[in-house]
């Protein structure tokens, strides 16, 4: 696949994002969901709060917020989360995510169908569909 193979694709969102999903609530610490992603083996928690989507921690969000500010483990992701989450339609085309991230300065992308997250995507879902 090449890179203008990529960018008039059809592959759709949900044909390649992840559908495991690990949500948390606001007052969880960062040391308990950093855990959780470790053993997961993924790099996002979904934040929730009273079944609201609210935010998303990154393993970059430890490493600008956590590390870069000193703060310590147990500081509730509420203070570290990005939000408001960003999201983008299972039924759109990975170039259109790929754009998306780009304007946005983002990595990963929550997926939505009728308004609810079903999945993530992402830099390296994509990477690896370019790859292939």
């Amino acid at each position: 696949m090449s890179t203008d193979d990529f960018n008039s694709s059809s592959i759709l969102i949900k044909d390649i994002m992840s559908k495991s999903l690990i949500s948390v609530n606001p007052a969880t610490t960062s040391l308990q969901v950093a855990k959780m992603m470790e053993q997961a083996g993924i790099g996002a928690v979904l934040v929730r709060d009273n079944e609201i989507n609210v935010g998303i921690v990154t393993d970059r969000d430890f490493a600008t917020k956590i590390a870069a500010n000193n703060l310590p483990f147990e500081t509730p992701v509420e203070k570290i989360m990005s939000s408001p989450l960003i999201t983008i339609n299972q039924n759109e085309s990975i170039s259109t995510a790929a754009k998306m991230m780009t304007d946005k300065k983002i990595r990963k992308l929550a997926v939505s169908e009728n308004e609810i997250i079903v999945g993530l995507i992402t830099s390296t879902d994509l990477v690896n569909q370019l790859a292939k």
